[in-house]
């Protein structure tokens, strides 16, 4: 009977929003829930699910909500993953969304349930839809079924069609603050075993890293991401530099993946832009390098150098080279040094 609000307390206006209107039975059809990569969307979804398709819910006896009670036949089958009245649909190997999955979907919505009185469906990363799993959604969104709830989430920054954000009941999830998320991330960190858990130092890196989003630091504490960033990051200010090739720099890219090498020239543009605006950078690491270039850059540069990630990311979907994209934005980066120091 675990309230997600108690433990992810950004997600409480959310989680409230759905249970008022669960309790009014005033639903809507679709929900569209917008929020930064690993802030816990994924999580809000499983509790809305669980509290739609409990035969029972239960009174949170701390939060005062209703919650899904864990014990019936439904939740069973939800803690089994094998509930039939559920489906989850997320992007294949071509990181989309493809539209023989929303045509399962749509089949899915018009049957008839099988243990529950209804079924609910979600969709992971919205915004990977493709153009037309997009078009072949819209139908289902028009035509809603009585019994039928579809959960969709969005990556903040990643567009979905205005036609089917139109046809959906829009929730938001803010990140939290530095001290919640420092307290959700210790909380899972302990859980681990001794030797496994990563240091205090480690945490606050990757929390930095993941500007606060919990669930995302937490994947980066006890993964490979840190590493890999510091070399990557240490190979960009030798290339900025002219100390190294740019095919030198780009293997050190290439070895986060696309997905990550994306995330970090994301968020190194969105810092130059912070700065050229007088803010300052979620990087703290990159700071002093990033300061410099703000310094001599109008701050229309770091919006082009955010267009060529989404160009990259969007290229994703095609399988691009990853050392080629690296090497592109990397000299798309060099281009903002003086002209001195591009000699080499």
């Amino acid at each position: 009977m675990t309230d997600i609000a108690l433990e992810m307390p950004w997600l409480q206006n959310a989680w409230q929003d759905v249970q008022k209107r669960f309790a009014e039975d005033r639903l809507p059809h679709a929900l569209l829930l917008t929020g930064e990569c690993g802030v816990g969307k994924r999580a809000w979804a499983d509790a809305v699910v669980g509290l739609l398709l409990c035969a029972s819910p239960a009174v949170n006896t701390v939060s005062g909500k209703s919650v899904a009670c864990g014990e019936c036949r439904q939740c069973q089958l939800l803690a089994a993953s094998s509930h039939p009245d559920v489906r989850v649909y997320s992007p294949e190997k071509s990181r989309m969304i493809k539209i023989d999955q929303i045509r399962s979907l749509s089949a899915f919505a018009v049957s008839s349930p099988q243990v529950s009185a209804r079924k609910v469906a979600i969709i992971d990363r919205a915004d990977q839809l493709n153009i037309n799993s997009a078009n072949a959604l819209l139908k289902t969104l028009e035509e809603p079924v009585a019994d039928f709830v579809l959960l969709l989430l969005q990556e903040s920054g990643r567009p979905v069609l205005p036609t089917i954000r139109s046809r959906c009941q829009v929730l938001s999830i803010p990140l939290p603050s530095g001290d919640q998320a420092g307290q959700w991330l210790a909380s899972k960190v302990a859980e681990l075993e001794d030797d496994k858990q990563p240091t205090a130092e480690l945490m606050a890196k990757s929390l930095m890293l993941a500007g606060n989003a919990p669930r995302l630091a937490f994947q980066y504490a006890t993964g490979e991401f840190p590493g890999l960033r510091d070399e990557a990051f240490d190979k960009f200010r030798q290339f900025m530099k002219g100390q190294i090739t740019v095919s030198e720099a780009a293997k050190a890219f290439k070895a986060l993946g696309l997905e990550d090498m994306l995330w970090l020239f994301e968020g190194w543009a969105a810092d130059l832009a912070r700065l050229c605006a007088g803010g300052k950078a979620n990087d703290h690491e990159a700071e002093e390098m990033i300061g410099f270039l703000a310094g001599i850059n109008p701050a229309w540069r770091a919006h082009e150098l955010l267009d060529l990630v989404r160009e990259a990311r969007a290229a994703g979907v095609y399988n691009v080279n990853p050392e080629l994209e690296a090497s592109r934005l990397l000299i798309a980066w060099r281009g903002l040094m003086p002209s001195r120091r591009r000699a080499s």
